[in-house]
């Protein structure tokens, strides 16, 4: 990346699109130099729109649902010859519909390989550097979703879980070191998440989605990183409602509410 190096430096994952390419936009309009990735060719596009802003961006096309892709985003960041400052590894992918007669293991598999194997890859790579040196900032992309069970969605639930866990985790391990782990956790969101999952025909891949904007959530992912928080419900009042108030609900209860989100709108006719 050539640039001289008094810039602060973020890696966003998965920013291409949607809540990652708001997130490295964030990043970029508060001074960071950036690398982003995504195994999409629409990375380039969004290379070119931040640049616009004024950022100093470089890009890396990589599948992090394989191990090389994570490799090769990792080897990237350190030819840089940069101190990473903070990363957001946000880069998942959702499967909708019933576990047993309706999805597709080896998209699920997938999945996992996504949303939980490279997401231990790479934080296992960065966090070690950032101890190092005594100082960073990792944010987590898990969900609301990740706080509750998830019929229909079951295994992206147990992914976001997951992440959540780790998270929690890890700012125990890391206390007093310099290095801080943060969850941001959206509910519904409106991007191309719900259409690539095939929930297109549901309440939450239709209406529901339009209850949090990607932009609003990236803005408050990237507050609650800068302040060191653990989590983050974003963005609307009602997704934050649903998680502080989702802590006195039985898991029973919370899993029929989410089934009948998830479910196809003509289930019953």
């Amino acid at each position: 990346m050539a640039t001289a190096n008094t810039k602060l430096f973020a890696v966003v994952t998965g920013a291409s699109s949607g809540i990652g390419y708001e997130l490295a936009r964030v990043f970029a309009q508060n001074g960071y130099d950036l690398l982003v990735t995504s195994n999409s060719e629409k990375i380039d596009d969004a290379v070119s729109k931040l640049r616009e802003i004024g950022a100093n961006v470089e890009a890396v096309q990589a599948d992090l649902a394989e191990y090389d892709g994570v490799e090769k985003l990792y080897s990237t960041i350190k030819e840089t010859g940069r101190d990473l400052d903070a990363i957001a590894i946000n880069a998942g992918v959702g499967v909708g519909g019933d576990f047993v007669r309706e999805t597709d293991l080896d998209a699920e598999l997938n999945m996992i390989q996504l949303n939980v194997t490279s997401t231990v890859h790479l934080a296992k790579r960065v966090l070690r550097d950032m101890v190092a040196r005594g100082q960073g900032r990792v944010l987590i992309t898990s969900s609301i979703a990740g706080t509750m069970p998830t019929p229909l969605e079951a295994v992206y639930g147990a992914t976001k879980a997951f992440g959540l866990s780790l998270v929690q985790s890890l700012r125990n391990e890391l206390k007093d070191t310099g290095v801080t782990v943060t969850a941001l956790q959206p509910g519904p969101t409106n991007t191309n998440f719900f259409h690539r999952a095939g929930l297109d025909n549901t309440e939450v891949g239709s209406e529901g989605k339009y209850t949090n904007d990607p932009a609003d959530v990236a803005q408050q992912g990237y507050d609650a990183l800068m302040a060191g928080k653990d989590h983050v419900y974003s963005s609307s009042i009602k997704t934050k409602l649903q998680g502080e108030l989702g802590k006195f609900v039985p898991e029973s209860i919370k899993a029929e509410q989410h089934r009948k989100m998830a479910e196809p709108k003509n289930v019953n006719e």
